[in-house]
């Protein structure tokens, strides 16, 4: 299978015959993972079951770990799940390359569609499926929201949204996710939206898809799933915790795929995530970081923060020349937005992570705020 090289690796590549500044300190907003500390009550739990390491884990998971998830369900979005509808997974990333495999494995030309840029992974899991792929072009002539044309629907077998949006911060409206859910039905596809920053909202708590399927009338989720991560929320990317959770007869099924794939978790990291994913008080105080982080942005870079995530998808002439003379006047790494996306997509855009504490980021966007000052660039 001939994989597109991740962003890392090209903005490493890219990089690679660039020498930094020195006179500052390193810094890197390309990769989303919360630089803030674990909190101590998910670390006790993990402790404190050590020992079950002499022990295997269920592919299923543990009763405690779904627990702690379909409490997590009910407390922020209100929905009342059953087991059937929900399975636990190895993060979100494992879910999202292996669930197209099986969703699709005895269809015999595949198509999936999902928006433009995106996560990798799913263009990964489209070559791994065999799959075509059509591409909802996300840019700022639809206000970054996933469109289509509804007579490419009818060919379709997986739609992929991903609300809140991982690189663009936008957020779809609980009538556009009905829509999606009736034309789901409709044409007989697969939906499933990727949820991962959906409690990272700075004010209005953002829905999730299986709220748009009950308000849509489709209270059973046919067609109709979401993936999510305890990885943003609690600052504990390392537990590897995600669920995938909707519809019960695909579940089922694929319940019994992932029997062979192997990605149970070992049970102490069940029990951290569990307690982790059953409390909502310490997932305030991480939204409260990056709601004073976007203030900063604000203050600096002149930009309104968006709805939810942590990521800025700042404009720039040159999404390229932008890194390098950044990291090589800055010392400070940025992910270029083409690569990111395709056909044009992300290009004249850099994504910012704003993953540190307030005194970093402020140090982090006053150089990138130098730099376009440098360029003539007005944010």
């Amino acid at each position: 299978m001939n994989f597109e090289t991740y962003p890392f690796e090209k903005l490493n590549q890219l990089l690679e015959n660039v020498t930094p500044n020195r006179n500052y300190a390193p810094l890197s907003l390309t990769i989303g993972e919360p630089q803030f500390d674990t909190p101590q009550f998910i670390l006790d739990a993990m402790n404190d079951h050590a020992t079950l390491l002499n022990k295997y884990p269920k592919t299923a998971g543990e009763t405690v770990l779904r627990d702690g998830m379909l409490t997590y369900l009910q407390k922020r979005f209100d929905l009342t799940l059953g087991n059937e509808q929900i399975i636990p997974t190895f993060g979100t990333r494992e879910v999202l390359f292996n669930f197209p495999q099986f969703l699709l494995h005895d269809i015999e030309s595949p198509l999936m569609i999902f928006p433009n840029p995106f996560y990798q992974i799913y263009e990964g899991a489209a070559k791994a499926s065999r799959a075509d792929v059509v591409y909802m072009h996300l840019n700022e002539n639809n206000n970054f929201q996933p469109e289509v044309d509804e007579s490419v629907l009818t060919e379709a077998n997986l739609v992929i949204l991903n609300s809140p949006n991982n690189p663009t911060s936008s957020v779809m409206a609980m009538e556009a996710m009905k829509k999606w859910v009736k034309l789901a039905l409709k044409y007989e596809f697969v939906l499933l939206n990727d949820e991962c920053y959906a409690d990272l909202y700075l004010d209005e708590a953002v829905p999730s898809l299986l709220n748009a399927s009950i308000a849509a009338g489709n209270k059973e989720f046919k067609n109709i799933l979401v993936i999510n991560s305890i990885s943003k929320r609690s600052s504990a990317p390392g537990l590897r915790s995600g669920f995938i959770a909707g519809d019960a007869t695909i579940l089922k099924e694929y319940m019994v795929y992932r029997t062979y794939v192997g990605c149970a978790s070992p049970l102490p990291l069940q029990e951290a995530a569990a307690v982790a994913w059953a409390d909502q008080k310490h997932v305030d105080g991480f939204r409260e970081k990056y709601r004073k982080n976007f203030e900063i942005a604000k203050e600096i870079l002149h930009i309104e923060a968006p709805d939810a995530t942590f990521y800025i998808w700042l404009k720039v002439e040159d999404e390229i020349d932008y890194t390098v003379k950044l990291y090589e006047r800055y010392n400070l790494k940025v992910i270029p937005g083409s690569f990111l996306g395709r056909e044009g997509e992300g290009k004249g855009y850099v994504r910012l992570a704003l993953v540190y504490e307030a005194d970093r980021t402020r140090e982090a966007l006053e150089r990138i705020a130098a730099l376009s000052e440098e360029l003539g660039i007005r944010n």
